[in-house]
């Protein structure tokens, strides 16, 4: 980078000139400090990856002496009360603000991917199960009910949303992600953003970018896409959540592409965050990733190096702690090596963001005396967003449930907390190591809830086997009781966890997408007693389960529900029941096998079933499919014959609910570019919309798709929209054409991209006649 673009850089947009002057008066020592965070209680506890080994041994009373940039998870790395730490929080601000010469308080930090990560606070599903439920509007209100609960401790970001596109199912980080769609990633992802940062904390893009289209879906291993894929897959959800939805923080990825780290790449960091997209907020490390560019990457020689690559390739604050750019990045910036110019560029951002939150004119004197993390609106819209992410993939007419005189209910996850919660949940990310401390709130299993619904019913339960392992002792007692009675409740999955501990979550990638350990034998030995078998699969990603699904041996039913948090046993046993309706889609494609690995319903028509190959990568379920107690008819797709490439296509649908029971229907409309000067893919979804009917009742969808929707990087890696023919359908899944239409653009190419991205809109009309 050369020092004119720095000099221009350092023009941050939104640093007024009180924090310009601020930054005036600053020693180098001061500028450093505001550039680094102080994980005041890292410990043994493995919640970050390497984080033992790269532990800080500098005392935290040191570390403040010129002050501090970020307080690293004071409420989410131990199981503290969170009065008492807020007490300490405040006071520790005061001083911040007394004992150091500038009086500039920190900024505090805290993840929420899941709900606040902190002792006693309310845990939602995960942000699969966000993407299962396709309602935007439901997870900003869960947004801006988390950031409510961070701003009364005083906390100011959060590390969330994940705007990763899944790539692979093995990848342990799937229940972190959203959906496959990267239109579905985005305007779910978007709608977060905007719920936490409407409550006064500024949200967190992560991780940018690529991190999840890794090698063989391993954490932290090479990445290895086009350009093309770059721009058209894995880059629209954050831009999407930079220019619409405002953000103010992004993380990088820990990943390299094409043998360079992203850490170290201005093209990503800079060109295409600030320059292109007019980011003007601050990027913050993934927790160690500078120091990976000399451990793990080998890109850098020493510290020093490391965060010299860093701070120019766009990073402005190292996380969680000051690793590279305090004494290391000091000595660079002393002997010429680094220009400071570098390092004004990142305060200034740190301070405007600081000005921006409240920070340099705060008074801390009443911390709050008493906090509920998890009072009746965070439960209510738990609740609501676990029912509706909740996927019935199977359903022989079994479901729902009648009223089963005798019930066996068998699986290592049916009677388990820490099954309902997902990775980054603090149940199961701290809580871990803490054995014996409780939640601090409540989370009912699945067995206390079938137990209180069916009171009258005689229930029997059995493991069976546990998550992992190959311990087959408690097999024959799982299906004896199962013999024993009218109907059999099967509850397998995932265990989340960290770095082995566990079956998926961060560092648990796997080679096989078989459920874990010995499930798939129990699920199977209970089917063949011929008592008719409800399967519930909790897990944090997609398993092979088409052998339980259809064909011979097949379940009675099969429900999918990622993580669905602390109303999920709740949740799931309202669906089996019958008191709510199954409405949850899958935002992953159901896979067929792990050989059928990268999958995506985004292919072109080669990536897909063909002649040319004995191989099948069609998933068991596609993209978008989910069923419900009743059924729904979409019919008479209308679209006009032409529209402009730089106008908008409107479609309008009518869907009417055929059954005899209220429901809601996902609406999802695809499309497909017949001839492209690029190869496209085989479907793509334009827009989708949720809508609730009640028996009988028809609706008529209008859907005004922006033509840019359809657009591309073209072979000279320009982004257009191309004339020429369009299809376009409605039905239950990117799979299913429904009812289908036609629509020709015309007109010259379009050039997009310098405007917001595009979003569909959605009109509903009712007609009850």
């Amino acid at each position: 980078m050369s020092i004119e673009h720095v000099e221009t850089a350092a023009a941050t947009p939104g640093a007024t000139n009180r924090v310009r002057e601020l930054l005036s008066q600053m020693t180098l020592e001061e500028k450093l400090a505001q550039l680094v965070g102080f994980w005041v209680d890292q410990g043994d506890e493995v919640v970050a990856p390497m984080a033992g080994e790269m532990a800080s041994s500098t005392r935290y009373e040191d570390a403040t002496v010129h002050g501090l940039g970020h307080l690293t998870r004071v409420y989410g790395t131990r199981p503290v009360d969170p009065v008492e730490r807020a007490s300490w929080l405040w006071s520790e601000q005061r001083r911040l603000q007394t004992d150091t010469r500038l009086g500039i308080p920190a900024l505090v930090h805290e993840e929420c991917l899941t709900g606040l990560a902190a002792w006693k606070a309310a845990t939602f599903p995960t942000p699969l199960a966000w993407g299962a439920a396709f309602d935007p509007q439901l997870v900003e209100r869960m947004g801006n009910a988390i950031g409510r609960s961070m701003r009364e401790l005083g906390v100011h970001q959060g590390l969330a949303p994940v705007l990763d596109v899944i790539r692979d199912p093995r990848w342990g980080r799937v229940d972190e992600c959203i959906a496959e769609d990267p239109y579905v990633v985005g305007t779910i992802g978007t709608a977060y953003v905007r719920g936490l940062q409407d409550a006064g904390v500024h949200a967190t893009l992560k991780h940018f970018v690529g991190y999840s289209a890794s090698q063989a879906g391993r954490n932290h291993a090479p990445v290895h896409i086009g350009r093309r894929e770059l721009e058209d897959v894995l880059l629209p959800p954050f831009e999407m959540a930079v220019r619409s939805g405002a953000v103010r923080s992004v993380m990088n990825s820990y990943a390299e592409i094409d043998g360079v780290p992203v850490a170290a790449t201005p093209d990503y960091l800079t060109s295409i965050l600030h320059d292109r997209w007019g980011f003007d907020g601050v990027v913050v490390s993934d927790y160690f990733s500078v120091a990976f560019l000399e451990t793990m990457h080998a890109v850098a020689e020493n510290r020093g190096h490391a965060a010299h690559l860093a701070l120019e390739a766009g990073i402005d604050v190292e996380l969680p702690s000051g690793d590279a750019y305090l004494a290391p990045l000091a000595e660079r910036v002393r002997d010429g090596r680094t220009p400071e110019l570098l390092v004004d560029r990142a305060v200034l951002r740190v301070l405007a963001q600081k000005e921006q939150l409240g920070l340099l004119d705060a008074t801390f004197d009443s911390p709050p005396a008493s906090i509920d993390l998890d009072d009746a609106e965070h439960r209510a819209i738990a609740r609501e967003l676990a029912e509706k992410s909740v996927v019935l993939l199977s359903n022989d007419g079994t479901l729902p449930l009648a009223s089963p005189a005798r019930i066996a209910l068998i699986g290592p996850n049916a009677d388990s907390a820490e099954a309902l919660m997902g990775c980054y949940s603090f149940a199961n990310h701290v809580l871990a190591h803490h054995p014996g401390v409780p939640f601090g709130f409540d989370i009912p299993t699945i067995a206390e809830e079938l137990r209180v619904r069916h009171r009258d019913a005689r229930i029997t339960f059995h493991e069976g086997c546990a998550v992992e392992g190959d311990d087959r002792s408690g097999i024959d007692a799982a299906v004896e009781s199962a013999r024993a009675s009218d109907i059999a409740v099967v509850v397998v999955g995932d265990r989340a966890g960290l770095f082995g501990r566990g079956t998926v979550g961060e560092g648990n990638d796997t080679d096989s997408l078989e459920l874990p350990g010995i499930q798939r034998e129990l699920v199977e030995a209970v089917i063949a007693t011929g008592t008719p078998v409800i399967v519930v699969v909790l897990s944090g990603r997609p398993y092979a389960i088409g052998w339980m699904l259809d064909g011979e041996g097949a379940a009675a039913a099969v429900v999918q529900s990622f993580f669905p948090g602390e109303e999920g046993g709740a949740a799931l046993v309202a669906i089996l029941s019958g008191d709510t309706d199954p409405s949850g889609h899958l935002p992953v494609s159901l896979p067929r096998s792990a050989g059928a690995q990268p999958y995506s319903y985004l292919h072109p028509l080669l990536g897909g079933p063909n002649e040319v190959t004995s191989s099948d990568s069609t998933p068991v379920r596609s993209f978008g499919f989910g069923m419900g107690y009743t059924t729904f008819d979409r019919t008479d797709l209308q679209v006009e014959e032409s529209a402009p490439t730089d106008g908008v296509i409107r479609a309008s649908v009518f869907v009417r609910n055929t059954g005899r029971r209220a429901g809601s229907d996902l609406v999802q409309l695809y499309g497909h570019d017949v001839v492209a000067s690029v190869t496209r893919p085989v479907a793509q979804l334009l827009g989708y919309a949720r809508i609730d009917l009640e028996p009988g009742e028809r609706a008529q969808v209008v859907f005004d798709v922006p033509s840019a929707r359809l657009g591309f990087t073209n072979r000279d890696f320009v982004r257009v929209v191309e004339s020429g023919d369009i299809e376009l359908w409605v039905g239950g899944s990117c799979a299913d054409k429904q009812t289908t239409a036609s629509v020709r653009l015309t007109g010259e190419d379009y050039l997009f991209g310098a405007d917001a991205p595009a979003v569909t809109a959605v009109t509903i009309t009712r007609d009850r006649s």
